[in-house]
């Protein structure tokens, strides 16, 4: 029998928050141990510490008590310096509110990952517009966010966050700002980047109808492990949840391996119509951009060979973490 290989391994977590006098404990005790090319989802109601579990498994918060162990390394028991740059090696991210440099284009955001490995420009650029085309984003490498749609800017980020092929991927509710046809399509392309790569990837969802095409369902209450469901025949596929119209859905923005150029707006035009609508901004988005505009500046600013500071990107990761 084949010895599975264990990425992730949780024991007796616990996280609480102190709030004046108050102490608010959002995780009691959790144990829990995930395979080598699993995708987990994590599940529960509001409140029911997801976002907190999920912030303790990429280290973005030191648990109060327990340990969390990646890839045979105790990353509970790091340091700043020590956390960001094992996030640079191992770690990748997707956010629900994108989180792209909104004065670079595509292929840089992709590529950005790569720039902290050291990988020379040309290099990256090209793994970077490969992954894009695997996101059916090849005709929009050079386009800025502000050009994009919301769909089209967290393909973006997806394909910023495998671009280096992680051992580990943590996505916090990727599909909550898309619509159900867009969704399918991400869905689907996260689940053949999985298998090609053997990508351990974790994602918090509210959405059971994503979860059904895990390996893996974890569903909290109050802070504990209410099911861990072990799924002998996930869906190989994400479709439409029933009640939903595919065609009226469909944004017609997937420039797929078939070669078809994708719909884009007449200069001076907004795109409606065409998938191109960009979406209201979210809240605190102004503060946000302004701390990416902040870090796109220093990145520009820097010499080709230089790798960026990582306590910079460790700073920036944890300013976009979300607390249950």
């Amino acid at each position: 029998m084949k010895q599975v290989q264990s990425m992730i391994k949780v024991e007796h977590l616990r996280k609480v928050y102190r709030t004046g006098k108050e102490k608010v404990l959002a995780l009691a005790d959790i144990n829990l141990e995930l395979a080598k090319g699993e995708f987990c989802c994590i599940v529960g109601a509001s409140g029911s510490g997801k976002s907190t579990l999920l912030n303790q498994l990429a280290g973005l918060e030191k648990p109060t008590r327990g340990t969390v162990v990646i890839d045979g390394e105790n990353i509970s028991a790091m340091s700043e310096n020590q956390l960001a740059a094992f996030r640079q090696q191992k770690l990748g991210f997707v956010f629900q509110s994108y989180n792209l440099l909104p004065t670079m284009t595509a292929v840089e955001n992709v590529a950005l990952p790569l720039m902290f490995k050291g990988i020379p420009k040309r290099k990256r650029e090209k793994m970077a517009k490969e992954q894009l085309k695997k996101m059916g984003l090849g005709k929009r490498a050079h386009h800025k966010p502000t050009e994009m749609s919301g769909g089209q800017q967290q393909r973006v980020g997806i394909a910023r966050a495998f671009v280096s092929k992680p051992a580990v991927i943590f996505a916090d509710e990727p599909t909550g700002n898309l619509d159900s046809h867009t969704t399918v399509q991400v869905m689907n392309a996260i689940l053949k980047l999985i298998r090609e790569n053997n990508i351990t990837f974790v994602m918090v969802t509210h959405e059971r109808d994503l979860a059904a095409c895990a390996d893996r369902i974890i569903t909290l209450r109050d802070g504990l492990v209410l099911r861990d469901e072990r799924m002998d025949h996930p869906q190989e596929a994400y479709t439409v949840p029933e009640g939903q119209e595919d065609a009226d859905l469909d944004d017609k923005s997937w420039d797929d391996s078939t070669g078809k150029a994708a719909a884009q707006p007449a200069e001076g035009e907004t795109g409606e119509g065409q998938g191109t609508e960009i979406p209201p901004p979210l809240a605190g988005q102004a503060q946000q951009d302004e701390t990416l505009a902040q870090i796109s500046e220093t990145i520009r600013r820097a010499k080709e060979k230089a790798p960026a500071a990582p306590v910079q990107t460790n700073q920036k990761i944890k300013e976009n973490s979300t607390h249950e």
